[in-house]
């Protein structure tokens, strides 16, 4: 058993898989006081690693956020930033390139994602 500061300690006494929505957050908080502690022992790192573990699978499970197709991503970043199709023509040569990605006609080539990630401000990896 792992050893920490009755400061630290969960109500269940040792941690144990996330079942509800109140675990998660009492294992958030918990995590957090120990993640601003200046000089957390040994023990306490060990506590901590196993918090965000069983954090990171309840998360995984209940909060995860799928993974969307080049063109979603691209759909998206046009919504959130108010373009159209002819907006993106200068990256893509012309609408008529910008209408058939995005109706995956065609697909994002190197040239395109370079370019969308710098005029977007985003990493390439994005649209991968």
């Amino acid at each position: 058993m792992i050893a920490v500061s009755n400061k630290y300690a969960l109500e269940v006494g040792s941690p144990t898989p996330i079942a509800s929505e109140r675990q998660h957050t009492d294992y958030l908080s918990v995590l957090d006081k120990l993640a601003s502690k200046e000089n957390p022992t040994k023990e306490e790192e060990k506590y901590a690693e196993v918090l965000l573990t069983l954090i990171e699978v309840y998360e995984e499970e209940h909060h995860s956020i799928p993974d969307a197709s080049p063109v979603e991503v691209l759909r998206t970043l046009m919504d959130a930033n108010d373009l159209r199709q002819k907006d993106l023509a200068p990256i893509f040569g012309s609408e008529s390139i910008v209408s058939e990605i995005l109706h995956k006609k065609r697909g994002l080539n190197k040239t395109h994602i370079e370019k969308l990630s710098k005029r977007f401000r985003i990493s390439p990896a994005v649209f991968f």
